[in-house]
């Protein structure tokens, strides 16, 4: 659906909310499944199409495309086929003394009609996933993708439109006024990728109709690299990390703290690995950045950090919206670099001797969506972990730990709330209904009156059980 006129949006929910009721009985395993295996099926058929689009809107080679926009979801997909039916079941609750003789349940039920507002930079596999676990939950959903990747914008609609009704799963396109109209209206859940920025105007949004919120943010995630550490290892990893999708990640490695002694070994190994994977001039191996305003803001980062006296030791501003892998040194506190996420394929080099000012340094920022650590003594990686908050980590590896469905995926404060991917996104779109059966309880013994035996038996109750 692309009409975003603010009554076809109200529109559209409406037919959604109607039948709120009916698919809480209605809409059970099978269908869930069914409604999957077409979500599925359609992507199957149309993967040609997807990996033209996502070329269309960011240059992005079609084999980054196949790991990082396609099979996320057909793993979402086929991890929710294979485990849903546990994850609906209910979990029986042993009982506490207090309530002997009762049965107690916990039953995930489906929140609602939902909102998923999904974001440019990987536009596909960012509105799909979140659906997926949607969907498993047994919700209806309202989908907006970003209106800055058009071509994949339309597609999502027209795969969308294909697998099912539009009573079940629609797609507004459209720009900001689109994403103001569906923040006025009453979702029973929003689950929104972005900025931190936007997620606040997201939030405050949500709690006028007092709907939940699922906050997957952002912000700079710090690598620290240290004395022990595998320069090659590490340096493979980070440039992975980093320039995939040109840096255009909220889990890469947004700067690297390299432990002086392996300063200079580091840097080659990172210089090799970058000239193996991109090689020199334009790269078909690297994507574009998403638009020239973007592309702007990159290049003003580089040179403000210049005028202030940072040295390029890699890479440049590029041309149009193709920017090289760069390598950025002597950066200091009051540089934008130092200062904004970059999100882009800029990496700041900071050489350090004490780990603890690098602590402090870690500390002293929001807390970032990920951290990463490369050293071979676990006790150095288990000190910085110990010693900061972030929503994930991964040690001596970079965006590996997105992929692991057993994981929470989530930040924490400014880098987002609340938890996906698996049975942690069937949750985080479920609400657990607690259910307290009676069977012999015999608390009914100290139902007032309150005579002087019931008082005796109170203060025996709060003696066991206080």
């Amino acid at each position: 659906m692309t009409d975003q006129t603010p009554d076809s949006i109200a529109a559209a929910f409406a037919a959604q909310s109607a039948g709120t009721v009916a698919r809480r009985t209605a809409f059970g395993l099978a269908e869930r499944r069914a409604a999957l295996v077409r979500l599925r099926d359609v992507l199957t058929r149309r993967e040609p199409e997807i990996i033209a689009a996502l070329a269309a809107d960011f240059g992005k080679p079609e084999t980054e495309t196949l790991l990082t926009e396609i099979l996320p979801v057909r793993q979402d997909i086929a991890l929710a086929l294979r485990k849903l039916g546990r994850w609906m079941r209910p979990r029986r609750v042993r009982p506490t003394l207090a309530t002997f003789g009762t049965a107690a349940r916990i039953r995930p039920e489906p929140r609602g009609v939902c909102l998923i507002i999904a974001p440019w930079n990987y536009p596909l596999t960012l509105a799909l996933g979140p659906l997926v676990s949607c969907l498993a939950a047994g919700n209806s959903a309202i989908v907006k993708p970003s209106e800055l990747t058009p071509a994949t914008s339309g597609l999502i609609a027209s795969i969308v439109s294909e697998a099912f009704t539009p009573d079940l799963v629609t797609v507004i396109e459209g720009g900001i006024e689109a994403s103001q109209a569906l923040l006025a209206l009453p979702f029973d859940h929003i689950f929104f990728t972005g900025s931190p920025e936007v997620g606040k105007i997201v939030m405050a949004a949500a709690a006028r109709n007092l709907s939940s919120v699922t906050l997957e943010l952002g912000g700079k995630s710090p690598t620290v690299v240290g004395p022990g550490a595998d320069v090659r290892q590490a340096a493979a990893w980070i440039a992975f990390g980093k320039f995939a999708n040109a840096g255009q990640t909220c889990i890469a490695p947004d700067h690297v703290y390299v432990h002086e002694d392996v300063r200079e070994a580091f840097l080659d190994a990172l210089r090799a690995r970058i000239a193996k994977a991109y090689g020199q001039g334009p790269s078909p191996h690297l994507s574009h950045i998403v638009n020239d305003r973007h592309a702007g803001r990159l290049r003003g980062l580089l040179a403000d950090a210049q005028a202030r006296g940072a040295q390029i030791v890699l890479g440049g501003e590029g041309e149009g919206r193709y920017m090289p892998p760069t390598l950025v040194e002597a950066i200091t506190p009051e540089m934008r670099l130092d200062q904004e996420e970059i999100f882009g394929p800029v990496l700041p080099v900071i050489p350090y001797a004490d780990l603890d000012r690098v602590i402090a340094r870690i500390n002293e920022r929001p807390k970032p969506l990920a951290l990463y650590v490369f050293d071979k003594d676990s006790a150095f990686s288990d000190r910085i972990i110990a010693a900061t908050s972030s929503g994930g980590v991964g040690v001596n590896l970079t965006l590996l730990h997105y992929t692991h469905h057993g994981l929470p995926f989530g930040g924490v404060n400014t880098s987002g709330i609340g938890a996906a991917h698996g049975e942690f996104g069937f949750r985080a779109f479920s609400h657990e209904r607690a259910i307290l059966a009676n069977r012999f309880s015999g608390l009914t013994m100290i139902f007032p009156p309150y005579t002087a035996r019931v008082k005796g038996l109170a203060r025996l109750a709060r003696r066991m059980l206080g």
